[in-house]
């Protein structure tokens, strides 16, 4: 069991060759330019990349036998196909033909007339069918593993209250024999294999096309994409590799990554659930928000009172309900609406195409350009505009990555604008497992400024003036930055000074000098940073009153909040984006004030919570040894956990931070 009392496996998060590395090659390609535009020698910091990937793989290997040990230990048994009892046997074989057999396509490489294409994130068995006898030549066959279609898991028979789970890898090779069978080969062996491709978008030139066919065009060829690191079990026979390399001609050493028997963890997300029930999760089913219950009109309740919904705590559901509400109320005129990633069969996209069918008029905002979700977005521009919406491509040269809605309405003979702006996007799925935040506004300080922004969208010479909301490019660097220089001033004056800041990265070399600065003036400074952060906290006369910590957890934590002391005027923000060059400057980012001070409240005790894990959260300090946050008094804090409690109503933190020794007095949360 590890600390935390519960038995979890969590796959670690890779770094993305498909997009950073494969940068980083094609700079290599084109020699001293590339050298140039990169500001390093690429092929440097290839073999670098390479030497760090290893060193993470060989750490991954070990941390998964210690799991395969803990889970031994709660009688849960991941077998391979060489230990499969009689029984068991019979059971896959039989799974085998029924289930998995109609879905492989076996290909034998040594005499196809061409090296079949591998594709990108899919894993495949290279096999190599061999005599006992010497002399006599081998052939080789390459299978792709369907775990698309297919399980990667099989649960067996259980034996004397015993749990057995064989992949899906080994069930194939445990059916060798019949996939081969008319060869009559004496030994048939099968190893893992991996291709990463290049995933960066080219988009031509072309001003003939337009810019959906010019997407379209740059994913046919990005999913031919050239290959950047091709892993393999380092047990596969030297000479099937060779004849692998050859073929993909995948010769440098920098793009081969040897590992162990099994890749593609990210299929461990959905593990099966088996052994005793305090192994898995407990059940946290999403909450109603207190003022959403039983509610006729939402638009009434927004109309009163500012509403935070925080997933997925929260139920996503008030928002696909605004929508449909709104899709069917005579007194709605029109929706505008920003989409970066939907979910499947998104409910979002049905309410508006519900709408477009009630005669409103609905305006989409659909980015092409949202990173590996470029088809499914063409896939609901395309739908959207056959019904009737409005649709506008981003816009060129800015991702559009807000979170943003505007519902006009008909009321007492004027126009009344009712807004979102969050932190994710409007995607039910991620909502279960990303951490977010969506404030659902009435208040016309916060809806004209939204209008403004979807003017900009469809008109991109008005750019608006934004007073309350934070727009990039527009002034997101320089609204924070006037911020923290007001927290400097504070702390210089000898007054109260302090930030609290939540996001996934922190980038930026400006913003990361600014925060220095202020560490340097005296301001006290908390971040919770989930992802990249590179700020290095604790440094003398650098950075010693920053302290950073990074959750990782269950679910994603998504969402960045921004709190600033400001004299005793506190300042609170959420947004939808990090503080990275591209997000200040080359997106259309939106961060929304929060004036609700019960909302406030909220958002403050949020964050505390999350400052006091000493469960899931890790300390970034210079060292980078990211270690786990030390318990000081004994008590555990687990913030996902007591988060849903403190939203669900079973647990009220106030008395709990405000007794906790980690609390200076400037820093004491606020009862709600």
């Amino acid at each position: 069991m590890n600390e935390c009392g519960f038995l979890e496996f969590i796959p670690i998060i890779w770094m993305s060759f498909s997009g950073f590395v494969a940068t980083v090659s094609r700079m290599a390609r084109i020699g001293k330019q590339g050298k140039k535009l990169l500001g390093a020698d690429p092929d440097k910091l290839l073999e670098k990349i390479q030497r760090v990937v290893i060193k993470q793989q060989a750490k991954f290997d070990i941390i998964y036998k210690e799991i395969l040990k803990e889970l031994l230990r709660e009688k849960v048994f991941i077998i391979h196909e060489k230990q499969l009892n009689r029984e068991q046997a019979v059971f896959v074989k039989k799974y085998f033909r029924e289930q998995v057999q109609p879905f492989l396509a076996p290909i034998m490489i040594d005499s196809a007339p061409e090296f079949p294409y591998l594709r990108d994130k899919s894993i495949y068995l290279a096999v190599k069918l061999s005599r006992k006898a010497k002399g006599k030549k081998s052939k080789y066959s390459l299978i792709e593993i369907p775990t698309d279609i297919v399980s990667r898991f099989l649960v067996l028979p259980s034996v004397d209250e015993k749990k057995y789970i064989i992949l899906l890898d080994d069930v194939i090779r445990f059916c060798f024999d019949e996939i081969f069978s008319i060869f009559q080969y004496e030994v048939i062996e099968g190893f893992t294999i991996k291709m990463t491709r290049d995933a960066e978008l080219d988009i031509e030139s072309d001003i003939s096309k337009s810019w959906i066919e010019k997407i379209e065009k740059g994913l046919k060829l990005r999913k031919k994409g050239a290959p950047v690191r091709l892993t393999y079990d380092e047990r596969i026979s030297p000479d099937l590799l060779s004849f692998i390399l050859k073929k993909t001609k995948l010769n440098k050493e920098e793009y081969l990554i040897p590992g162990a028997r099994y890749h593609n963890f990210k299929d461990f997300i959905n593990f099966p659930k088996v052994g005793r029930k305090e192994l898995n999760y407990p059940e946290q089913p999403p909450i109603d928000h207190t003022e959403l219950r039983n509610n006729k009109s939402l638009f009434k309740v927004i109309r009163e009172k500012d509403i935070l919904l925080s997933y997925p705590y929260h139920s996503f559901r008030p928002i696909v309900d605004l929508l449909r509400e709104a899709s069917i109320d005579p007194r709605v005129q029109s929706i505008k609406i920003t989409l970066y990633r939907a979910a499947k069969n998104s409910s979002i996209v049905n309410a508006l195409v519900n709408a477009i069918k009630n005669g409103k008029q609905v305006t989409a905002i659909v980015e092409l350009q949202a990173r590996f979700d470029e088809e499914s977005n063409i896939h609901f521009a395309n739908r959207l505009q056959e019904e009737g919406a409005q649709v506008i491509f981003g816009i060129p040269g800015l991702k559009v990555h807000s979170k943003v809605f505007l519902i006009a309405r008909k009321e007492e003979g004027k126009t009344a604008l009712y807004a979102h702006v969050g932190t994710g996007n409007f995607n039910e799925h991620t909502a279960r497992i990303y951490t977010d935040h969506s404030l659902l506004t009435f208040n016309k300080k916060i809806t004209r400024e939204a209008e403004k922004l979807f003017m900009f969208y469809r008109d991109n010479y008005k750019t608006g003036n934004y007073k309350h909301l934070i727009v990039s490019p527009f002034n997101t660097r320089k609204k924070f930055i006037a911020l923290i220089n007001k927290e400097i001033e504070n702390a210089k004056d000898q007054k109260e000074a302090w930030m609290l800041l939540k996001m996934n990265s922190l980038v930026d070399a400006e913003m990361i000098s600014k925060l220095y600065e202020a560490s340097n003036a005296g301001v006290k400074i908390k971040m919770i940073v989930r992802g990249v952060c590179s700020l290095v906290p604790g440094v003398k006369n650098q950075s010693s009153s920053i302290d950073v910590i990074s959750i990782v957890d269950k679910f994603l934590e998504h969402s960045r909040i921004f709190i600033f002391c400001h004299g005793g005027n506190e300042k609170y923000f959420i947004s939808s984006g990090d503080w990275m060059y591209r997000n200040l400057d080359f997106r259309s980012e939106v961060a929304v004030p929060v004036f609700d001070e019960t909302i406030q409240a909220e958002l403050k005790n949020y964050i505390r919570i999350q400052l006091l894990d000493n469960c899931k959260a890790r300390i970034l300090n210079k060292a980078q040894d990211n270690q786990f946050v030390q318990r000081t008094n004994g008590t555990l804090v687990r913030a996902q956990s007591d988060i849903y409690r403190m939203i669900s109503g079973k647990w009220n933190p106030v008395k709990f931070l405000t007794s906790h020794p980690a609390f200076t007095s400037a820093e004491q949360p606020v009862n709600n």
